[in-house]
């Protein structure tokens, strides 16, 4: 109950908070929500997130245009990331195809233990396009160390996405 309550609270912070990203052609906002570490019964944890995207920044790289990432995580059992790094989206149709990159800080809490502060994120998200605004998709990502620690357990996890762009 307390890990909505906070989920909530920080999502009408950051929507008044942010009225300056509202006002930025191409930021967006991504709200998450899905299982952390799916693949280990006994670490297995519902998470939110929040993701700021902001386009403005894109660079135009061999890989296509490369923008930056910046957002938090929180499971059931109190365990944090906060993270920054880059993404890329691919148009298919009415379907965007978005892997990102993003290193960032780990604080277990209460959850699993991944074995250093430093942990990196791999996504790959594939979203419906609703509009121009809007985006509804599914993600799946792997948390790591890349064996920075004295162990690398490493976390699985799948969420569901909206993503509302301003």
């Amino acid at each position: 109950m307390k890990i909505k309550l906070l989920f909530t609270s920080l999502f009408v912070s950051v929507l008044f908070l942010n009225v300056s990203v509202a006002e930025e052609k191409g930021s967006g906002l991504k709200f998450y929500t899905g299982m952390f570490d799916f693949s280990d019964e006994g670490a297995r944890s519902q998470l939110f997130g929040i993701q700021h995207q902001d386009s403005n920044l894109y660079r135009e790289t061999m890989i296509g245009e490369v923008s930056p990432i910046t957002g938090a995580m929180i499971t059931q059992d109190n365990a944090v990331y906060l993270y920054s790094g880059l993404e890329t989206n691919y148009s298919l149709g009415l379907f965007k195809l978005t892997p990102s990159f993003t290193p960032g800080y780990y604080n277990k809490g209460n959850g699993k233990d991944l074995g250093h502060g430093l942990e990196f994120k791999t996504e790959v998200q594939l979203s419906l396009d609703l509009g121009e605004n809007t985006n509804l998709g599914m993600s799946y990502n792997h948390v790591s160390n890349a064996s920075l620690g004295d162990k690398n357990p490493g976390a699985n996890s799948y969420t569901f996405n909206f993503l509302q762009k301003f």
